[in-house]
């Protein structure tokens, strides 16, 4: 396949980085290609640079790397534009996104992605996200935008519904999905599972979700679909017999380990359909884990965020990355790192493969048949030259597409109110969430919000 052109904005992220250079570069099918890395950090920057290089000679990949914290200067000619990026500083800004509720009798279980958090977040993310598309619409205007940025859901809506870039999200949470399967069916398949396993989303617990992940991966072929983070288990089949799973996991929930996500299991049980993004991303979405009264977080063992712990994980990687750079730490480690997945679609896209992606977000246009169109949706998809085309799903179970629903129409006004500033609109936007169930508490939120938060906010 001819070589392609490919820039990574956010390249300098000590987490993000390395791992989406490491699946480029060792990519054959990209060799040759040229590989442009921007970021506003320089120090970080020159690092990326330079492990980059150094993969390139080590793997014989002969790409042609370039580097600058102005992406208008590498943004002309790209084929291709994945961006990971985060309006800093993360861990305190979402301690504060999370803390402002408290204040006033709410708490949030999780305060990433949904709730007033997750409007707060998408305010900040959305404004530099969408000044990213309109580079690209005068420099690239038929690149492919490749999103990893949290809101994903949100931030890809955006760009849906403001400009004529195409996009994509890419997002690995299918992965708790196959976990919670080789959990449910450890007896069947011989699977060991650790003692107090749990599937919670934290960089400490990676390990356990790659290692169950890949346990189920063996045994199973699994299909879902829903929206990023709200996803629910359609088909779950064996890759030897193609025998039909689902009933088997059914009856597994009467012997489930009692720390396996017990908020999705009990969800589970309740509607027939499984939940696969693992409980500390499931309860962003959804009124039924917040109840100051019922405190379901200490019934079902929801941690928050370890924002502390994190930032220390983030401090880690990047002292890794240096040693990366300055050659005294090898990056053969990095050969074998996990895919996020941007690397198969860039090379499925170029080369007109037809390739099978179990998860994108995009646009639905039909493949939830009782979601609305213009929705980004996280489903299966076949990927060549013409793009990325979501399989026609059907329909979703009623209860299920109802809370998507709900969840979908909250995201055209989340995403309006970022790109507007429009604080009546704002306020309207709090009220539907399902979160919210007081009027004048929503007011002194985004009031509270509004003040912390006036340097991160220009358009308001």
């Amino acid at each position: 396949m001819p070589a392609t052109n490919i820039v990574i904005i956010g390249a300098g992220s000590a987490s993000f980085g390395p791992t989406t250079l490491a699946t480029l570069i060792r990519e054959p099918r990209l060799r040759g290609s040229h590989l442009s890395l921007v970021d506003l950090d320089k120090e970080a920057l020159g690092n990326v640079t330079r492990v980059a290089e150094r993969m390139s000679d080590a793997w014989g990949a002969e790409m042609i790397t370039r580097a600058s914290t102005e992406r208008r200067d590498l943004l002309p000619g790209a084929n291709f534009v994945i961006v990971s990026i985060e309006v800093p500083p993360r861990e305190e800004l979402w301690r504060m996104d999370w803390e402002i509720p408290i204040k006033h009798g709410l708490r949030q279980p999780y305060g990433e992605n949904g709730g007033p958090g997750g409007l707060m977040h998408a305010c900040r993310q959305i404004p530099p996200f969408m000044d990213i598309v309109r580079d690209m619409e005068t420099l690239c205007p038929d690149a492919w935008l490749i999103n990893f940025s949290n809101p994903l859901p949100r931030i890809t809506r955006a760009v849906t519904k403001y400009s004529s870039i195409k996009t994509v999200g890419k997002c690995h949470q299918i992965d708790v999905g196959y976990g919670i399967v080789a959990v449910l069916l450890r007896e069947r398949y011989g699977i060991d599972v650790p003692d107090g396993v749990n599937l919670h989303s934290d960089p400490a617990n990676t390990g356990t979700i790659r290692s169950m992940a890949n346990a189920g991966r063996q045994h199973v072929h699994i299909k879902s679909a829903g929206l990023n983070h709200f996803i629910w288990l359609l088909d779950v089949r064996d890759k030897q017999t193609g025998e039909d799973l689902y009933p088997a996991l059914r009856a597994a929930l009467a012997d489930v380990p009692p720390t396996l996500e017990p908020f999705s299991m009990d969800l589970f049980r309740a509607m027939d359909t499984c939940p696969i993004p693992g409980d500390t991303h499931l309860v962003e979405y959804l009124h039924l884990a917040h109840d100051p009264l019922a405190k379901p977080w200490e019934r079902y063992e929801i941690p928050l965020y370890n924002w502390g712990d994190n930032e220390a994980v983030r401090v880690y990687l990047r002292n890794m990355m240096a040693h990366m750079a300055n050659g005294s730490l090898s990056v053969e480690g990095m050969k074998e790192v996990h895919s996020e997945g941007a690397a198969e679609l860039i090379a499925a896209i170029a080369g007109d493969e037809n390739y099978y992606d179990e998860t994108v977000n995009i646009p639905n246009r039909g493949a939830i048949a009782n979601l609305p169109d213009e929705t980004i949706v996280e489903v299966p998809a076949v990927v060549n030259g013409l793009g990325i085309q979501g399989l026609a799903l059907g329909e979703l179970p009623a209860p299920i597409a109802a809370l998507l629903r709900r969840e979908a129409d909250l995201v055209e006004m989340v995403v309006d109110t970022a790109v507007s500033g429009n604080r009546h609109l704002a306020l309207q936007t709090l009220l539907l969430d399902p979160m919210i169930n007081d009027i004048n508490r929503a007011r002194a939120i985004l009031d509270d919000y509004l003040r912390a938060f006036a340097a991160y906010l220009p358009q308001f």
